[in-house]
């Protein structure tokens, strides 16, 4: 983090707080999903909660981002009362891995919509493996857990991927971000 300006760092911390309460907010959504179809519910919406690793790598472009924001709202989550308690912040790091190794892949140098929705799948690879262990998918049957897997890529390649994208050039275009480069890319772009 030696070549962080502070207003990244204000902003990253920022995006972290704001998703850690989405976070948390969308947990009885979840609930109401599990209700409906089982284990596999929470799977349709999972890509939400790898959403703020793909917003603050695809804001500020630098190696860390990903994985210090999924990290940090898990912090936040915790401290305002997820009741998963401490182990959750293990869980946002490795869903920030999973995001952050996407991106490492390009030398951070890659933010096109692919690679955010890539970015998305691998914080749902990797999150998939701990949740396969920690959370007894092994008991369930293999199609039914195949099935998840797949539902959980497609939620973190559209949710997390398109929709943080979406929400990231939002911000841009009312020139919040100028000094970011995402930005600096909108304003190019404009520009010619």
């Amino acid at each position: 983090m030696n070549n962080w300006r502070f207003k990244e760092i204000v902003v990253l911390a920022a995006l972290s707080v704001v998703f850690a309460v989405v976070y948390l907010a969308f947990l009885p959504v979840g609930a109401v999903l599990v209700g409906f179809f089982g284990p596999i519910g929470y799977d349709f919406i999972f890509g939400i909660w790898f959403i703020v690793s793909i917003i603050a790598a695809y804001i500020i472009r630098k190696p860390g981002a990903a994985f210090l924001s999924e990290t940090i709202a898990a912090m936040v989550e915790v401290l305002i009362g997820n009741a998963v308690g401490p182990m959750l912040i293990v869980t946002g790091m490795i869903q920030g891995i999973g995001a952050e190794a996407v991106f490492a892949a390009t030398k951070w140098k890659n933010y096109s919509t692919w690679v955010l929705m890539a970015a998305g799948m691998g914080s749902a690879i990797t999150s998939f493996i701990y949740g396969y262990f920690m959370s007894g998918y092994a008991a369930l049957a293999t199609g039914y857990v195949l099935a998840m897997f797949i539902i959980r890529l497609i939620s973190g390649a559209l949710i997390a991927g398109l929709l943080g994208k979406a929400l990231s050039d939002g911000l841009a275009k009312t020139g919040v971000l100028s000094s970011f480069a995402l930005g600096k890319e909108y304003r190019r772009k404009n520009a010619a």
